[in-house]
């Protein structure tokens, strides 16, 4: 469905008769939570996991009633689990493994064939990290962790427990300080990667991800389209601006900033040499889905190594990086220079909703917004599911846990469909 057709759906189905179905449900309905018990070897301070008693399916469908409770819930506040808890939780592997649904996952022989790695990027809010590595969690798969040095220690330890206790996930043996917009942030990537190609799985591509990521489709069909691909990569890369030149045609310096990351790359006047080798230069976005052959080229490339020390002092080095790497002539799963650009809404890795684009490319923001990029909220469930993208940023409980909550649910339900028209290989016992 289209974003026009889907916003019409919107107006009319929703927009009203929601102000009568708000009313209704404030009046008649009851917001439950359905709580998962802790281990009685546990300490009962741990926080349990909470269930929102709500249909998803009728949020998918847009049923004004279901949508109103959604709001009711996003105006209480919720706690969600701290950081110390999941490192209790963890410290009883089967217990974790039993309740959070790791054990007794079943994979299909085309699964089995067809590994997938991860290079999971984050920083705090070690439950919502779990709640997106259980939802793009396969036994065939390996996921790399990298956690900023800079987190605090109860968020390292408890990625830590998480490693401990899932075979196939590991802690990246090198980690950096993030800083936004610097060059930390594409080498804490390129640390998990140089880690994946040595692990003893063989994977067939590698996904990238940040802790407010959450994907769209599951693993089956993750799969599915990436054998589509056929060794060709997927990611964003277009003709810079004037603007994003300025990027990387001026040195940039880190400095003390008042923000989250505690330093910013600043511009300076000082003009920058041109990119070695003749390299052209074109800009994306930090997503990628790249193909082992690409990685390997990459990781073993004096060129590459050349460019990256080049892009040392640019301003946000990993939106240009990749795009301009799989440009290179005869790179595996390439583009040529001369291939139109493709665009964050062709390539998709990532479905991310601006702001100033919100109307024209895609509907409203039904969550909220920071820095102009739309933090999702539950009415955009269809939509999210059916655009066609694998991944989307950004998903925050705080803002609306019932989203990230359905949006588990209906990965669930659509691997268990897939997985019932296939022959399974489940665990023992």
């Amino acid at each position: 469905m289209t974003s026009r057709r889907f916003l019409l759906k919107l107006r009319k189905t929703f927009l009203t008769s929601f102000l009568s179905a708000l009313a209704l449900a404030f009046l008649l309905v009851s917001i439950k939570y359905i709580y998962i018990p802790a281990s009685p070897s546990q300490d009962p301070i741990i926080e349990p996991f909470v269930k929102h008693n709500i249909s998803c399916e009728g949020i998918y469908n847009m049923d004004p009633v279901e949508v109103g409770k959604s709001l009711i819930i996003r105006r209480k506040t919720i706690e969600e689990g701290s950081d110390e808890s999941l490192i209790k939780t963890t410290e009883d592997c089967p217990f974790f493994m039993k309740h959070r649904g790791y054990g007794n996952m079943c994979i299909s022989e085309e699964e089995k064939d067809f590994p997938i790695a991860y290079s999971l990027v984050v920083h705090k809010n070690a439950w919502m990290v779990e709640k997106l590595l259980r939802a793009v969690y396969s036994p065939s798969n390996i996921y790399c962790i990298h956690y900023d040095q800079k987190s605090s220690a109860q968020f390292m330890a408890a990625m830590e427990g998480l490693a401990r206790c899932l075979p196939n996930v590991f802690i990246s043996s090198k980690r950096e300080a993030v800083y936004y917009a610097s060059i930390s942030r594409l080498k804490a990537d390129l640390n998990c990667l140089s880690d994946l190609l040595i692990s003893e799985v063989k994977w067939k591509y590698v996904i990238n991800l940040c802790g407010q990521d959450f994907p769209l489709k599951s693993n089956m069909e993750l799969v599915s389209e990436l054998k589509l691909l056929k060794g060709s990569n997927m990611l964003e890369t277009s003709k810079p601006s004037d603007l994003k030149k300025e990027r990387f045609l001026y040195h940039h310096e880190l400095q003390e900033a008042s923000f989250e990351y505690k330093k910013l790359p600043v511009k300076t006047q000082q003009e920058k040499t041109q990119p070695p080798h003749g390299i052209k230069m074109f800009i994306g976005n930090a997503y990628f889905v790249l193909s082992r052959e690409f990685v390997e080229f990459t990781n073993s490339s004096a060129v590459v190594r050349d460019f990256l020390a080049w892009s040392e002092d640019t301003y946000s080095p990993d939106e240009h990086f990749w795009a301009t790497l799989v440009r290179l002539p005869g790179v595996p799963g390439g583009l040529p220079r001369s291939h139109p650009d493709v665009t964050d809404l062709m390539s998709k890795t990532r479905l991310v909703k601006w702001h100033y684009l919100e109307e024209n490319l895609y509907p409203p923001c039904s969550g909220t917004h920071v820095r102009s990029v739309c933090i999702f909220g539950a009415a955009e469930l269809y939509w999210l599911l059916n655009y066609g993208h694998w991944f989307a940023n950004k998903f925050d409980p705080k803002v609306d846990p019932v989203l990230i909550q359905c949006l588990e649910e209906k990965l669930i339900e659509k691997q268990k469909i897939l997985q019932k028209q296939t022959t399974l290989i489940c665990p023992k016992g």
